[in-house]
């Protein structure tokens, strides 16, 4: 597994792309947009967001993540911590426990770059 950094998208209310479909990707524009697809290309961090987002409340504590996996404790840290490095999911640690939420401007700005362009109306 690589040790880079992965990079937050920037604040752009468009993200960093603008739509996928509506132009074509510069060079900076699809390795940014790499970084945070990477994070997501792998089925337990997929898994871990998808939790994490669809959770009553807003947040969840590591806790109740780790026994939905096989894995040790660490290895869901560390899934965790990608996450938190592709500005998917922030945390907070409580006592002995860190609880996680994701990050709703980040996703709409994922949703923003996969979003088909609507159709155009034609006309008679």
């Amino acid at each position: 597994m690589s040790k880079q950094e992965l990079v937050v998208l920037g604040q752009d209310p468009e993200g960093c792309c603008g739509q996928l479909a509506a132009a074509p990707l510069d060079e900076d524009q699809a390795a940014d947009l790499a970084k945070v697809f990477k994070a997501l290309g792998d089925p337990v961090r997929l898994r871990l967001l998808s939790m994490i987002a669809s959770r009553d409340g807003g947040e969840v504590c590591v806790c109740e993540l780790t026994p939905a996996f096989e894995l040790s404790q660490p290895t869901i840290s560390h899934h965790l911590k990608l996450l938190r490095q592709a500005g998917l999911v922030d945390c907070e640690r409580r006592g002995t426990w860190v609880y996680y939420w994701a990050l709703p401007a980040a996703l709409e700005r994922l949703a923003a770059v996969l979003k088909a362009p609507q159709a155009a109306e034609v006309k008679a």
